[in-house]
Parts: structure tokens; sequence; C-alpha cells
């Protein structure tokens, strides 16, 4: 197998594409670089600048890389920007993903694993998200990966691929502190942020129906989620990947959550940092956010049933290593 990963010098793509190449994959890196930073990358994996709506580059590489196997993580994916621009979302994260789709059954590549999002879910009342709990996404950027699993499975079904859809819950954490998130877009950073600035963290929302007031989330250490990206490439590659029919020009499809399937609350979480930043102010507490579950938990079941994988690592780790990473960048 040679496998291209799209996005992959960003900061969870950089992490999938060491953990498959330390695996002995052979990988090879689509980046635009809008957001991926090539020293990320270890010595040996070919870099190659662009976009998966060049459709002409796609073929290209695919062909020249003799590529059996594709990894797509490219895409926009901050919530608030994508209320701000809908259409820049969909053309990019839809529109994108058509014309690497379209390569990709052109190049006739059979194994395609798509980066999808605990976004698609919205704002169940679940104690835990199953696979089956329904999808009602609450902004563009939930639309654009329904959309894309709906495009993947399509496209699945209508060119002999195996496809694996993986819907994150919240990233977190570093490999290494060169890794980690550069960003101030997730929580923890954002926390971090506040910190570096000597201001106190915050917390929106103390009244949610929750053991402490605040929200509840699944978070998932980032090597743990690049662990999950090889044991579904494995699975894609195997003789007995996901529906595959051998011979018979059927195609399967996969979709599994990638989480720890345990809560940590927004407070638990914020005196985690503080005790392992050594700043323990006190925090603000603020007005709830529109839109805010009060709790999002995976059932993390069918990863460890369908990929043999579950999450290793402990909250407390990603917390620890995302602020090794923090350091280093913001020395």
């Amino acid at each position: 197998m040679t496998w291209l990963i799209t996005g992959g010098a960003g900061y969870i793509g950089a992490h999938v594409a060491r953990a498959m190449a330390e695996a002995g994959e052979r990988v090879l890196v689509l980046d635009d670089l809008s957001a991926g930073v090539p020293a990320r990358l270890p010595d040996g994996i070919p870099l190659v600048q662009g976009s998966s709506l060049d459709g002409e580059l796609l073929k290209r590489v695919l062909a020249e890389h003799a590529v059996t196997g594709v990894v797509h993580l490219a895409a926009r994916k901050q919530v608030g920007e994508s209320v701000a621009q809908p259409t820049r979302y969909y053309q990019e994260n839809v529109g994108g993903l058509a014309t690497l789709l379209d390569a990709v059954a052109g190049a006739g590549v059979r194994r395609f694993l798509f980066s999808s999002s605990a976004a698609v879910y919205g704002n169940p009342d679940v104690d835990l998200i199953t696979e089956d709990t329904p999808c009602a996404p609450m902004s563009p950027y939930g639309e654009t990966k329904l959309a894309g699993e709906w495009l993947v499975r399509a496209a699945g079904r209508a060119h002999g691929i195996d496809t694996v859809c993986l819907r994150y819950f919240n990233v977190a954490g570093a490999a290494a502190p060169e890794l980690a998130d550069t960003g101030v877009f997730n929580v923890v950073p954002m926390v971090f942020d506040r910190l570096t600035r000597d201001e106190a963290p915050r917390i929106f929302g103390d009244d949610y129906p929750t053991p402490d007031g605040t929200c509840v989330r699944d978070y998932i250490h980032v090597a743990d989620l690049a662990e999950a990206h090889l044991a579904a490439a494995r699975r894609l590659a195997s003789s007995d990947a996901p529906g595959s029919t051998s011979g018979a020009g059927g195609a399967g499809d996969l979709t599994v959550n990638i989480g720890r399937g345990e809560g940590v609350s927004v407070r638990e979480l914020l005196t985690l940092i503080g005790e392992v930043t050594g700043d323990t102010r006190p925090v603000l507490v603020e007005p709830r956010r529109p839109g805010d579950a009060p709790r999002a938990v995976a059932s993390a079941a069918l990863a460890a049933e369908e990929l043999g994988w579950s999450a290793r690592r402990s909250v407390r780790e990603m917390v620890e290593s995302a602020w090794r990473g923090w350091q280093l960048h913001h020395a």
C-alpha cells in the first residue's frame, strides 16, 4: 500500500503521517500549507504542496506515486468561521472532497479513509453518542462533514471503493512538543493562551444539568487518534476490509466514533490545567454560549469491535503534552 494523506502537515495530519510511517506504511503528504507546517513531517515523507481542489494535480500525484489508498484530512474546521463563511466551507470541504473522489475513482484507488467529526451529531440528548444517534449538525462545518460522509459512501458504492469515516470527538495533546497544536481554537490552547496573557480562564455557563453545572465533553489524545487512523487504514488494506466482497464489485463502508468514551467537565478540565501549569487562579464564569450541548460523550464500543482500537492515554497526559508543546512554541 502507498497512502496519500491530504492535510498531512497539519496538527492532526502530521501525527497520522508519523504514526503510519513509523509503523512501516509507505506514505506521502499533500498539503496547501495554509495551516500545515512542513517541519512537522519526518525525513523521508514526500510533501506535495497543493490543494484537494486541484483535480489535475491530484491525478498526477495519484499516478506518479502509485497511490493505493487515501487518508483525507484536509478541510477547514472552525465552527465560528463556518457560520460567517458558509460558502467557503462548502466549497473547500465538500467541493474539495468531490474533486478528490473523482480523481481517486479515475485512478482505480479502492481504499478511502475520511476525517469526519462529532459535529455531525449536533446537540443530542443522550448519555452516550453511538454511531446510530441521529445526526443534526448545528453549524455549516458540521453540515459539510455530514455531507462529506454521504458523498464518501455514495462514491464508494458507485466505484467499488471501501471506505471508513472516523467521527472525532475533542482532540488535544501532542505526541511530541514540536507537533503541538499552534492554533488557538480548541479549548486547551485557548486556556493556555489566556494564562500566558495573564488572564483568567473562562467557563461559559455553570448551570447545566451536569454534576458540577458545566458542560461535559469527551477528550481524545491526538496520538490515540493517529493510532485509530493506522488501525482503520490497515483494516482497509486487509483482505477482509469492512464490507468487502472480494472480486464481486461491492464496496463496504464503516463509520465509527473516535473518543475515550468518558466524560470530563469543563471545570474538571480547567482544574487539571491549573495543576499542570501551576496557575490555579479562579476561573471566570460567563453566560452560556448558544448551541453548547450539556453533554457530548462518545460510545467507543464500535471502534474497539471493528478496528481493535481503544484510547490508551489519559486526559492528564493530553494536558501535560499540550503544555510542553505550548511552552516550546510560545517561549
